[in-house]
């Protein structure tokens, strides 16, 4: 029944437009971003970076450097912008349109509703972030020749590495970043709970995430990165650092595993006292 449920619930979800607006737009931005490396002098920069490192241009400047540049912008403002716009609208909006009634008129739980309402969420964040991946690959390398992987995030990392290593850690760091998604369409999804519109649900996680983006940028706060969830959120680019922290990462992983059985708690508890009716 478990997977009935969810069927339904994915039915549901991907039968709305709204959904595959994240999709289309990773699909657009991605090649604008490719199309200005490929037709103007944007990739000048990365060649003296790459000369002034002694490493050849012909390997490095590659269809899987291109795609990790693209996904970094895309990791930090698109796709948190749509995984909180379905988890916003995954109870809110039922409740708005009335229908929620209708379904806890069966028997049926409320935290088991919410349970499978937030594994439908959860594939879409992680399709998503696997669709992410996939296409920026795939459109680099009609732009781009195959080769290494060059890395450079000024203060952060620095790294190069072969092919073959290359797209394992590439591949690898997209399914790390799956876990960001759905964090963040778990705390969408507690806002969702709550007796608010959708919008503001999405408003509301955004606004979360944004403030601890800001309040952990500030320079003098940088030993209190650790307490942020934006510092948990981006582990998916550790994946490129030589050699792996692995302790830190599976550190991170876990407390954002905490986060997410917490968001659902807390979106269970509100949703228990919620006045479906009204």
């Amino acid at each position: 029944m478990f997977l009935l449920q969810l069927r339904n619930e994915l039915w549901k979800l991907f039968g709305k437009p709204r959904t595959y607006i994240g999709f289309g737009m990773f699909l657009v931005a991605q090649n604008i971003v490719l199309a200005i490396f490929r037709f103007s002098s944007a990739s000048q920069s990365m060649v003296r970076t790459l000369e002034g490192n002694g490493y050849p241009i012909d390997t490095y400047l590659s269809s899987l450097t291109l795609a990790v540049i693209v996904a970094f912008p895309m990791a930090y403002l698109l796709l948190p912008l749509y995984v909180t716009l379905v988890g916003g609208d995954l109870v809110a909006k039922e409740a708005e349109d009335g229908t929620l009634r209708m379904i806890l008129a069966r028997p049926i739980s409320r935290v088991r509703l919410l349970i499978i309402k937030w594994v439908a969420g959860a594939l879409f964040g992680l399709l998503l972030a696997l669709v992410l991946g996939f296409f920026g690959l795939l459109f680099a390398s009609f732009w781009f020749p195959w080769g290494g992987l060059f890395v450079f995030v000024p203060g952060e990392v620095f790294s190069v590495f072969p092919g073959s290593e290359g797209f394992i850690r590439y591949v690898a760091a997209h399914l790390v970043l799956a876990v960001k998604a759905i964090t963040l369409m778990g705390l969408a999804f507690m806002f969702s709970c709550f007796n608010i519109k959708p919008a503001a649900a999405t408003i509301l996680a955004l606004s979360v995430v944004f403030v601890n983006g800001i309040l952990m940028n500030i320079p003098y706060f940088v030993d209190l990165k650790p307490w942020f969830l934006t510092h948990h959120l981006n582990v998916w680019q550790w994946l490129f650092v030589q050699p792996v922290p692995w302790l830190r990462l599976f550190e991170s992983l876990s407390l954002l595993l905490g986060f997410n059985v917490t968001f659902v708690a807390v979106g269970a508890a509100a949703m228990g006292y919620r006045d479906i009716k009204s």
